[in-house]
C-alpha cells in the first residue's frame, strides 16, 4: 500500500476533498455521487475512489484502471488516509500552507515538454490542476505528519547499525566496490535507513490497530 515514506502507497488521496460531503438524492437525473464508505464521522464517496485511481495513475504514468479490484485497492488507501486525517484532527496537527505544494507541482510540470502537453495529459486522465495540487499538498502533509507522529519514538541501537553495515560490506565485496566506506562514514546514512524502516513498521502497525478500533462501514460492499 504504500508511499514510501515510503510511499506512498499509502500514500495517495485527496485530502481536502475528505473535508466535504456531497450526497445528492435521487431525482430525475442520474445520481452524481454516492457515499461509498464511512470511517467514523468521515465519508469516502464513489467519486473520491475514482479520483484516487486517476490521480495515482497520472503521477505514476500508468493506464487508468477502473476495474473492481483497482477500486477496492484505491478504497483501502483512502480508508488509511481517513484514519490518518482523524488522528491529525485529534492531535490538532497544524496543516501546511497550500503554497507548500507549489514546488511539487512545478516538479511534475517539468516532466512535460510544454505547458500544453501538461494540460493535455491532465485532460486525458480526467483530472484538473486543482485536483493534482490537492493531492500533492496531501502527500506533503502526510509525510510531515508521519515524521511528527512516529520518528520521536524511534531509537536505533549501535548493534543494529553494525549489523546493517556488515551486510552492506558483504554486498559491496560481491559487487567489487572499492574503496568501501568505513562504519563511521556510513553511520548517519545507515541510521536514517533503519529509522525509515522502523517508521514504516510503526505506521503499518498503527494503521492495523486503528482499523480494528475505528468503525468502518461499507455502503458499497464491492469495496470491502
Amino acid at each position: 500500500m504504500r508511499l514510501p515514506h515510503s510511499a506512498f502507497w499509502i500514500l495517495n488521496s485527496v485530502f481536502w476533498i475528505l473535508n466535504s460531503v456531497f450526497w445528492i438524492l435521487p431525482c430525475a437525473a442520474d445520481i452524481i455521487d454516492r457515499i461509498a464508505i464511512t470511517v467514523a464521522n468521515q465519508v469516502i464517496t464513489e467519486s473520491q475512489v475514482d479520483d484516487e485511481i486517476r490521480i495515482t495513475a497520472f503521477l505514476n504514468r500508468e493506464k487508468i484502471d477502473l476495474s473492481a479490484p483497482a477500486k477496492k485497492t484505491a478504497a483501502g488507501r483512502l480508508i488509511e488516509q481517513a484514519l490518518i486525517r482523524r488522528e491529525m484532527e485529534l492531535s490538532r496537527y497544524p496543516l501546511p500552507d497550500a503554497g507548500d505544494a507549489a514546488k511539487s507541482l512545478a516538479g511534475v510540470q517539468a516532466m512535460y515538454p510544454s505547458a500544453a502537453d501538461f494540460e493535455s495529459a491532465l485532460k486525458s486522465y480526467g483530472i484538473t490542476v486543482d485536483d493534482l495540487t490537492r493531492r500533492l499538498l496531501w502527500q506533503l502533509t502526510l509525510l510531515r505528519f508521519i515524521d511528527y507522529r512516529f520518528r520521536p519514538g524511534i531509537e536505533i541501537p549501535p548493534a543494529d547499525v553494525q549489523a546493517y553495515y556488515h551486510q552492506q560490506v558483504s554486498e559491496w565485496q560481491q559487487k567489487g566496490i572499492k574503496p568501501m566506506p568505513t562504519l563511521d562514514e556510513s553511520r548517519d546514512r545507515i541510521e536514517e535507513i533503519l529509522t525509515e524502516k522502523r517508521i514504516d513498521q510503526a505506521l503499518d502497525q498503527w494503521l492495523e490497530d486503528s482499523r480494528k478500533q475505528v468503525p468502518i462501514r461499507y455502503l458499497d460492499p464491492s469495496l470491502q
